[in-house]
C-alpha cells in the first residue's frame, strides 16, 4: 500500500491512504484530527474514475453516514458502493460519526458531531478535493442512525444540501422512553439527555417539522427515505409517521416501503437508489466531448 503524506492548512499532519481501486474509482482514507470532537475521525473518499485525468473538473459530493455501532469504513467494506458510484461523476465521502447520532451534546463538551460535519469535515473535503462548493453540488444520506442524521441535516441546514436521503432511518430516537430504549442504544443516548430535555427537542425530527413555516418549507432540500417492512418496531412505524407528516406539511419527498429488514443486504440494494437520486438532484459535470477525426 502506498502512503502519501499531505500537510493540511487547517489542521495538524493528516495521513491520506489510497486504499483501493474499485471499478476504476480510487478510494482514499483521510485521517482527520477534529478539534471539536478532540479525536481522530477518519473518512473514506470514493473518487470518480476520471478524477485524476480531469484536473480542472469539479465534482459534486454525496456524504454517506453510517449507523449506530458502525464506522466510516462500513460503506466500502460491507457494500458495493464504490462499484455502484463508479458510473457517476461524483465524489462520495463516508465520515466517522462513532455513536454520536450526528448531534451536538449539551452534556459532553467534545460530543459535537453535528458541528463536526458542517464546520470541519465539509471544509476539509473542499480543501483537499476538487468539489463544487455550492448547495447544488452537495447531498447527504445515511442508514439507521445515519439516516436520522441525514434527514436532520436537511431540515436544520437546508442551505447546505440539495438532497437528503435515508435508509431505515432511526427517526424515533428522540421520542423513546427509558423503558423503550434497547440496551445497545442506552450509552449513546446519554448525549441527548433525558426524555423531554432541550437537546432532545432540538434534535427531534418531528418537532422540527411541526414548527416549519411555509417560507422555511420552500427552502428545504428534496427528501427521500425508505424502510423495510420487516424492520424493527423501533424503526418502521416512525418512517411511516414521518411520511405522513411530510405529506401533511406539503414537503417535497418520496417514501418507499418494501420487503426487507435492518441488514446490510437491504442497504446494499438501496444505496443504488440513493446514488441515482443524488445524481439527479445535484449538478454533475458534463462529460468531455470526444473529437472526431
Amino acid at each position: 500500500m502506498k502512503l502519501v503524506t499531505r500537510l493540511s492548512l487547517a489542521t495538524s499532519l493528516i495521513l491520506v491512504f489510497s486504499v483501493a481501486t474499485l471499478a476504476g474509482a480510487r478510494v482514499d482514507t483521510v485521517r482527520f484530527q477534529s478539534k471539536l470532537v478532540n479525536a481522530t475521525l477518519p473518512y473514506n473518499v470514493i473518487l470518480p474514475s476520471d478524477y485524476d485525468i480531469s484536473p480542472t473538473t469539479r465534482y459534486p459530493v454525496l456524504y454517506l453516514l453510517h449507523g449506530l455501532t458502525g464506522h466510516y469504513s462500513d460503506w466500502v467494506t460491507r457494500t458495493n458502493v464504490a462499484d455502484y458510484a463508479s458510473q457517476y461523476r461524483m465524489i462520495v465521502v463516508t465520515p466517522e460519526g462513532n455513536d454520536g447520532w450526528y448531534t451536538d451534546s449539551s452534556t459532553v463538551a467534545t460530543d459535537k458531531y453535528e458541528s463536526y460535519i458542517l464546520k470541519e469535515l465539509i471544509p476539509d473535503v473542499q480543501q483537499r478535493y476538487r468539489t463544487i462548493e455550492a448547495r447544488y453540488g452537495r447531498s447527504i444520506a445515511g442508514l439507521s442512525m445515519g439516516g436520522y442524521g441525514a434527514i436532520k441535516f436537511g431540515l436544520k441546514s437546508p442551505s447546505t444540501f440539495v438532497f437528503a436521503g435515508s435508509m431505515s432511518g432511526a427517526f424515533g430516537v428522540t421520542k423513546l422512553t427509558e423503558k423503550e430504549v434497547p440496551e445497545s442504544w442506552k450509552e449513546s443516548l446519554k448525549l441527548l439527555g433525558p426524555a423531554g430535555s432541550e437537546t432532545r427537542l432540538a434534535n427531534d425530527i418531528f418537532e422540527i417539522l411541526g414548527k416549519l413555516t411555509p417560507a422555511r418549507i420552500g427552502s428545504l432540500p428534496y427528501f427521500y427515505f425508505d424502510c423495510g417492512t420487516e424492520d424493527s418496531p423501533l424503526i418502521f412505524p416512525y418512517n411511516r409517521e414521518l411520511a405522513a407528516l411530510m405529506f401533511e406539511k406539503k414537503i417535497p419527498h418520496e417514501f418507499r416501503q418494501m420487503p426487507g429488514d435492518h441488514s446490510w443486504a437491504y442497504w446494499d440494494r438501496q444505496v443504488v437508489e440513493i446514488l441515482k437520486l443524488a445524481a439527479e438532484k445535484m449538478r454533475l459535470p458534463a462529460k468531455a466531448r470526444t473529437s472526431r477525426a
